[in-house]
């Protein structure tokens, strides 16, 4: 970290800034961010994002290993599986907390992956808002794009990912009851940058393996499905009903492939090795003279940080059925080090997004996402209304 320049930052900070950040979220999105804005980016020195780097790349290289489909025969009930070819996984979210080594450097800890899309287009937004309205952001050499990419050229990549040639009016952004979930800012920064539609999924329409909605009065074929509807949540709504199924063989493309969630997830993390990834057993496969408070116990398909018990024992194990969808991660500690105008500091948990490049056949990194808290868990859905927390972005130097 970069703590001379946080301090800096801090001593110039005015609460006139946030509130411009704000009346700009409102402005260009028509409503309030639904989830908490941190008063503050986070600055990431050339040290700390050398150790980051190197723990993705680790883990990408162990991921060209792993028998994925092996994984999914394993992790997957057939009658949870698509028959559409799999492809390639579209995105990647790699998540770090930041914590404090042996010798008291700052150094990254896996907390989990998902082969997911995370907010890909409210993300650039939100760095350019910061540099817009704080005149007392710090002078440097400072970004938050990788692989060399700028405002236009990574809006560019990414519609080449997601469009993959087709009209925009082709291709849609699908999700269960958009306009009721937390991230709806994304979705329509999505249509703003790209031209598509956020459909729900209960207002498409299937003939044989077609699949279409409704634009304008008219019916419009859906050629590729940005897809953002989590399994998870479909299982959880009761008397849901549409017209097809993510399991359906379609006539359609998609970025990414639903069965992508569930492959690469935590249910991977077991498999992993390396100095900044905590140690991972599956509940039903774990030494007998484990420390169990020295554990969290998570289910391998859940999103938003839902079912996590950060405090396991004995009992609640015996008591799940399912041992096999759930693993045991060992804990790290969060460490408190952003420098807040409040008493307490923040921690940090910083997630890289990455990208399938097509032309060079590998995932690269994009852009980040980081997230701040002062609690034990770090997650905006579940945040209170402390200050200097919440979602945010990291600036890496360079």
């Amino acid at each position: 970290m970069i703590p001379e320049i946080q301090k800096k930052f801090n001593a110039g900070y005015k609460e006139e800034y946030y509130k411009n950040l704000q009346q700009e979220v409102f402005e260009t999105f028509g409503e309030p961010c639904r989830f908490r804005i941190s008063e503050t980016p986070v600055f990431i020195d050339k040290d700390l994002k050398k150790k980051v780097f190197d723990a993705c790349e680790a883990i990408i290289k162990q991921l060209d290993k792993i028998d994925l489909d092996a994984i999914r025969e394993q992790f997957i009930p057939m009658e949870l599986q698509s028959p559409v070819a799999l492809g390639k996984p579209h995105f990647l979210a790699i998540d770090f907390g930041l914590c404090t080594g042996d010798n008291g450097e700052i150094i990254p800890q896996l907390i989990e992956l998902q082969a997911f899309p995370s907010l890909f287009f409210y993300q650039p937004f939100l760095g350019k808002a910061y540099l817009k309205n704080y005149p007392n952001f710090p002078k440097g050499d400072f970004h938050y794009f990788f692989s060399d990419l700028n405002e236009q050229t990574y809006v560019e990549e990414l519609r080449k990912l997601i469009l993959n040639g087709h009209p925009a009016e082709e291709v849609i952004l699908m999700e269960i009851f958009p306009e009721k979930q937390k991230t709806l800012i994304d979705f329509t920064a999505t249509q703003q940058a790209l031209g598509i539609e956020t459909v729900c999924m209960t207002k498409i329409s299937k003939e044989g393996k077609r699949l279409f909605y409704i634009k304008n009065g008219q019916k419009i074929p859906i050629k590729r499905i940005y897809n953002r509807v989590i399994v998870d949540e479909l299982k959880n709504i009761s008397n849901l009903k549409t017209q097809f199924q993510l399991t359906d063989d379609l006539d359609v493309e998609w970025v990414t492939h639903p069965d992508w969630f569930f492959i690469i997830s935590k249910c991977i993390l077991p498999l992993l090795e390396h100095k900044y990834i905590p140690k991972s057993y599956y509940l039903n496969d774990f030494p007998e003279d484990l420390v169990l408070s020295d554990y969290v116990l998570k289910p391998l398909f859940s999103f938003a940080g839902k079912g996590i018990n950060l405090h396991p024992d004995l009992e609640t194990i015996e008591n799940i059925g399912d041992k096999e969808n759930y693993i045991l991660q060992k804990k790290v500690e969060y460490a408190p080090l952003i420098k807040t105008n409040t008493e307490k500091n923040s921690k940090v948990e910083l997630r890289i997004l990455y990208i399938w490049d097509k032309e060079q056949d590998k995932l690269k990194p994009v852009i980040n996402l980081t997230r701040m808290s002062k609690g034990e868990l770090i997650n905006v859905s579940y945040l209170t209304e402390d200050t200097w927390i919440g979602s945010s972005i990291s600036f890496f130097e360079e």
